[in-house]
């Protein structure tokens, strides 16, 4: 039996990187026996007005040491100090650019979404930024180059495709869980305790143990 979930996550969220660390860990302790699949959720899907640029960087850094919250969690990323470089512009790049990992597989798609959350959280680098992004998608192994495929205007759909189902099944924020096939979500990065009951707890109904 495989129990498959799926997660919509954005990689602009602190508390999506540590849900990612510990899904990870779930992957791991089970194997084929659990999937996950990763959809899209846009914290800021525009990009900042140019009006947005004046005093942007000192927010950010300001807004950057509520990431030691998550860090101090058991089972959490690894959050760096923010430095000089711009703020991200808006969610939509790398979820495009993860979209487009996706269609190597899920080896594939789980190197890049490392990538990301690592350049972004521990490195503190603009990861909406096309160079950023062109070197997350060679350090993850992935074939060609990812310029090529950034005017797919059907990797942004689908996308804003994601976000709109995500909306749709009462997701008020992120990360959020759900069963395949049930709309039920659960917001919020869970600890691994919880996710592995989860888990359990489908193995038993499958084999009757529960009802």
């Amino acid at each position: 039996m495989k129990v498959s979930f799926v997660v919509y996550s954005d990689y602009l969220c602190p508390w999506c990187f540590n849900a990612f660390v510990r899904l990870r860990q779930i992957e791991d302790e089970y194997g084929e026996r659990v999937a996950f699949d990763w959809r899209s959720y846009l914290l800021r899907p525009e990009p900042r007005r140019p009006g947005d640029e004046k005093g942007a960087l000192e927010r950010f850094r300001a807004y950057t040491h509520s990431w030691q919250r998550p860090a101090s969690e058991s089972d959490s990323g690894v959050f760096g100090t923010w430095g000089d470089a711009a703020p991200p512009s808006h969610s939509l790049p790398p979820q495009i650019a993860a979209r487009a990992a996706a269609r190597f597989g899920t080896v594939s798609l789980r190197a890049f979404q490392a990538e990301l959350f690592a350049r972004y959280f521990s490195q503190c680098r603009d990861i909406s930024a096309p160079e950023e992004l062109e070197a997350a998608w060679q350090s993850a192994g992935l074939p060609g180059d990812l310029s090529s495929l950034r005017g797919d205007a059907g990797l942004e759909r689908a996308v804003r495709d994601d976000h709109r189902e995500a909306l749709e099944v009462g997701a008020t924020g992120v990360p959020g869980v759900r069963l395949k096939g049930n709309p039920a979500i659960v917001v919020g990065a869970q600890p691994v305790a919880v996710y592995r009951r989860w888990v359990e707890r489908q193995f038993a109904r499958a084999a009757g143990e529960t009802p």
